[in-house]
Parts: C-alpha cells; structure tokens; sequence
C-alpha cells in the first residue's frame, strides 16, 4: 500500500499549522523515491527530538540508498584515495572509493550541515551540480554518479544556516521547528507502520516514474512561476526551475499528466516560501486605470453582416444572448496572472512573522564571500596554540601526530605480532592528529550619517546601539571603530577600540546637519578596514544613512558625480571581500540605498525609526561566522 499524498491546501488556507507541514514533509518523502536527484534534495531544518528521528525513520524505511557524510571527513574518504590502514597492512597500494561514489542513485546525508567546512562544501556542490565526483590525485578522470541530499540544519534562529551554495541547489525547504509529538500524533500511531505506508511499491514507482517523463507544464504555469518568485524576491533562476521540476514530480504521484493548482501550490510552499525575502509588491492604482480606458479608444464598429442568411442572424444572436452558459474556451484553465496570486498567497500564508530582519540581515546575498569568526575560537589544524591531539584520519590539511599514534599502538604489539614481521603493527584505529587554536577577532566599523536634521536623534539611537555593541563584545574581545560623516568632510570620530568610556565621550559632542559626504565616509572606512586587516583583525562595516550623496570626492556640491564615487568606492569594498550591512534611515526604502547597498555587496535593511535594540541584534546576526 502506499501513502495517498494529502491533499494541499488552498491560498485561503493555512499551510503553516502543525499538520499541514508535517503533510508536506511526508510527501517530500515519496518525491525522493520517485526523482531522487532531480529536484537536488531536502534541506531539512529541525532539532534533536522525536519529530525528527520519526522523519529520519520514514526515510530509512524507504529503502533508498542512504550515505551519510559527517563534517569530520577528509577530503579523501569524501571522493576516494588512498585506503591507508590496509596499505599498512599490506605494503601494496590500495585504493577505496568514496562516499560520493556509493551514493551513486540514492542519497546523501549531511548531519550537521550547517557547521560543514568550504572545503567539505566545494566538491560536494560541485559533483550534486555535474553529477560527477572530481577527480582527484589518485584517479585522473571523473566518476559519474548522481545522488541526492538530505542535510539536517541543526542552527538556532540566530545562527547561519546551511551554506549558501548547497541550499540553493535543494529544492524542498522544511521547517519542523514548530512541531511537537502531540502535534503529529494523530497522523502517526507507529513510525515504523507509517514508513512501510509511505514506501512506494515497485509497481507503483515504475508508474510514477514513466509518468514523470510525460508530465508538461503549460507557457502560463512556467511565467506564473518566474512571477511569484520575483515577486518574492527569489533573483535566482535556479529556483524556479527546482520548483517546476518539484511540481512535476508531484502531478507524477498522483497519476496526473499535466499540472494542476495542487502541484504548483505544493512547490510554492515547500520551494518559494522558505526563499523569499520580500513581501510582495500589491498592485498600484496606475496599473488598474488604464484596463477601462483600453476600451474606451478603439471606435465601436458595428460587426460586419454577413452576405447571406441576414434573417437568420438576428435569431441566432438572440438565442447565444439567452444561453447563460459562458463558452467552453473560458474555463478551460486559469491564466497566468491567476496561478500567480494562487502560488504567492500559498507562499505567503506560510511565512512566519518577523522574517524580514532575520532574512536579510543573516547572510548578505551580494556577498562575494564570508569573513571569519568573530571573537571567537576555532579549531584548526596548520597553526595556533596546540591542542591535545584526538584520534582521526591524517590527510589534507590534517597533519598525523607521530607520538601520539605510536602511543596509541603499542599496548597492542603483542596482539598484532603474529601479523607483522618485526614492525611496529599500526592500525587505523590508532591515528592521532594534532591540532591547534586559533583566535580570530573582528572590528565593527560604524558609518554614521551625521547630516540632515534627524541626525541628533539618529546619533542618539546609534550611541545606544554603540554601548549595547561593546558590552556584547567585550567577551569576544571585539572592538569598533565609528566614522562620522557631514558637511563636506567624513571624520574618524573613533579608531578602534574596546573602551566603552571612550565611545560614549567620543559620540558625545558630535554635531549635526549639513551636506552627504558619503564617499569620503566609504573611502576612509575601506583605509581603515585595509589597515586592521594588516594587523590580523577582520573588518565589518556598518552604514547608517540613507544613501542620498550630494558631495563628491572633492568636497564639491553634484548630486550625480558624488553617486557615482560612492558607486565606486562601494564596489572597492566588495573586491576586499568583507561584510558589510547598510541600514537605511530613510523613511521609505530608497532605491539609492538599495543599489549602494548592492555595490558593496552587503545585507539591506529598511529602518526608518532607528532603534539601538534592533539595530544592535541586527548587526549581531552580520557578525554571527558564516558558512
């Protein structure tokens, strides 16, 4: 038997209850045993408890191929090497293959995906994106596999997520964050029972299969689909073709050739809602009004009579104006505009309050890269203060620690004697690698806006956010510099430093008023962010303002000259690589904000009441290390 797949909801529902994204997460489930790699996986974001372990259970019992892939693996046992125990034991050169390659047709899973290495990251994206493991030192060209992946974000709300390569190659996003065991009790009497319900049978996965290559979308469906992600603020096309390619396989698991709104309602909540970043613009009276004026210009001509049968005519019209059926071409299907709405309202019914600040402050979509850890310790493996040494597998940057490893193995020689020759007997077990700590630090560069006439208020509020700021880094031995910015000059108001006392008498005496120096203020932040990373310290800026330059370089009046040396000292700031949040002040988002805040590839947010609280947590969430 297998599980009839619930029925989605509609846009005037509520997807976000408890059961209804428990539904969508089971039926996630049997699209990974129809199209396992096609839709790229599921990134599922949940904590240790018994909703999970159900979850994992089910896919367990679906009798795929699952691999799971820790965050301590080397590169080596990721895409094969060299197996060094039994080469040991042998002295012949001996090869394994890798974790990729026995995923080949079935599933990665990442534990703790969110706390996975960029080196671990880069092969992983690269083979889920050509469907080829990389070759390697050992193996001159390519494995063809093809898998998908199943990563378990483990991150608190606060913390970033999954790296931004792999999320955006999984389709479904889930979020069980919400769920409890009551919440799914009714649904789910025995976790092994519902698996053997939710495993599709041979028959029934060959038929889904087949249909799958006949299901097609309609021009209508694929621009409703394009729409609603624009509309909420989904840039990548990589995204929309995940959710048509979800919805497919949806209209497959329910014997249906073509698709329907059930299909696309499904990739809307499951692929389109957890991505979006804006709410969706609502339509503007100037696009209404000229729909009746269109109708008023072309002239009403009489329609044409035709030659013959003129008597005829009159009675046939009076018989289709007494027919109240509407003609059969106009409900055929619903148009574009109409799968649009349906797809952004069942999107926009699961988004969760508050999710703007969160989502555009956590990671910065323009960022070229991310910088290291803020204030805090890492475990490393080339330099730093050395660590105990742990057991572990040498290679790659992991370096084999000779005495521990010899510790480790020789309370086991007379064990191991009759399989050695007068050698010492080493077996995989007995591998110690060393390791260090090293601490990063990191200085928050603040750009105020000390021009116009809510400057006073504006830098009250920031001198609050400034004294929250360095009792929170204080521990982390953080500092912050702030670069002040009016008339026609930008001033460094405070170098870097971790004295409360000094900010608050820094901030103190600082007027208000005057022109934009905006470029001045970038050029001298990129000085002093350039100077700090000489000193080993990772620089963040932070710009108040509402973007509205109107001094050049020069310190001469041009509103479209000072624009563009702001445009050119943000792109500056981009190449460098660094963080970067830019906080509107305006009273509405200002699209001069938005493009500056593109330029230097930093996060954007709208804030135009400043508030140090939020304007503190906000920056919090910029300086959280990402992945």
């Amino acid at each position: 038997m297998t599980r009839e797949a619930p029925p989605p909801s509609t846009p005037a529902s509520t997807p976000s209850e408890p059961l209804e994204r428990w539904h969508d997460a089971l039926t996630a489930l049997q699209l990974l045993q129809i199209d396992p790699h096609g839709f790229g996986g599921v990134c599922l974001r949940a904590p240790h408890g018994p909703v999970r372990e159900r979850w994992l259970q089910a896919l367990a019992d679906l009798g795929l191929g699952l691999v799971k892939v820790p965050g301590s693996v080397d590169s080596e046992r990721l895409l094969g090497g060299i197996d060094l125990a039994h080469t040991l034991q042998t002295g012949q050169l001996h090869l394994q293959a890798g974790l990729l390659q026995q995923a080949n047709q079935g599933l990665v899973c990442l534990p703790m995906a969110e706390r996975l290495s960029p080196a671990l990251l880069a092969p992983l994206v690269q083979a889920l994106e050509q469907g080829q493991v990389p070759p390697t030192r050992h193996s001159a060209e390519p494995t063809v596999t093809r898998f998908g992946v199943v990563a378990l974000d483990e991150s608190l709300p606060d913390e970033p997520g999954v790296g931004v390569a792999l999320a955006e190659r999984l389709g479904v996003w889930l979020d069980l964050h919400a769920l409890s065991p009551s919440d799914i009790h009714a649904d789910w009497t025995d976790a092994h029972t519902e698996g053997l319900h939710l495993r599709l049978s041979p028959g029934a996965l060959t038929r889904a299969r087949e249909q799958l290559a006949q299901v097609q979308a309609s021009d209508d469906q694929m621009q409703a689909l394009c729409a609603a992600a624009l509309g909420l603020g989904i840039g990548s096309l990589r995204v929309p073709s995940l959710a048509l390619r979800l919805a497919c396989a949806h209209a497959a698991l329910n014997g249906r050739q073509a698709l329907e709104a059930d299909d696309l309602g499904f990739a809307a909540r499951c692929v389109l809602a957890p991505r979006a970043t804006q709410w969706p613009a609502e339509p503007s009276a100037q696009e209404a009004e000229p729909e009746p004026q269109e109708d008023k210009t072309p002239p009403q001509e009489p329609p044409p009579e035709p030659p013959e049968n003129t008597d005829e005519a009159p009675d046939d019209q009076a018989e289709k104006d007494k027919d109240p059926s509407p003609p059969p071409e106009q409900n055929t299907e619903p148009s574009a505009e109409d799968l649009q709405e349906m797809m952004v309202a069942a999107a926009l019914a699961s988004l969760p309050p508050h999710m703007l600040d969160a989502l555009m402050t956590r990671q910065g979509a323009n960022s070229p890269q991310s910088s290291g850890r803020s204030g805090q310790t890492r475990a490393g493996s080339q330099r730093g203060r050395p660590l105990p040494p742990r057991p572990g597998r040498p290679g790659g940057q992991a370096r084999l620690h000779v005495l521990a490893t010899l510790r480790a193995a020789a309370p086991k020689q007379r064990l191991r004697q009759a399989h050695s020759s007068g050698r010492v007997a080493i077996r995989a077990e007995d591998f110690h690698i060393q390791r260090y700590q090293q601490r990063a630090s990191s200085c928050l560069i603040l750009a105020l806006d000390a021009s116009g006439s809510a400057a006073l208020q504006r830098l009250a509020e920031a001198k609050g956010a400034v004294e929250l700021l360095l009792q929170q880094s204080y521990a982390r031995r953080d500092s912050v510099c702030i670069v002040a910015f009016r008339g026609a000059q930008a001033q460094l108001l405070l170098p870097a430093t971790r004295s409360l006392v000094r900010a608050k008498r820094a901030m103190t005496g600082l007027p208000g008023g005057g022109g934009t120096p905006l470029a001045l203020a970038l050029k001298m932040a990129y000085e002093q962010a350039a100077q700090l990373q000489r000193q080993g310290v990772t620089p963040i800026l932070v710009v108040l303002s509402d973007g509205r330059a109107n001094v050049t370089l020069q310190g001469l009046g041009g509103r479209a000259q000072a624009q563009l040396d702001a445009q050119s000292w943000g792109q500056q700031w981009r190449a460098s690589g660094h963080r970067a949040l830019w906080i509107d002040t305006s009273m509405q988002p200002d699209a001069q904000a938005q493009q500056l805040a593109s330029a230097m590839g930093a996060s954007y947010l709208p804030m135009p009441q400043v508030q140090s609280h939020r304007m503190a947590s906000a920056i919090e969430r910029v300086r959280s290390p990402q992945v």
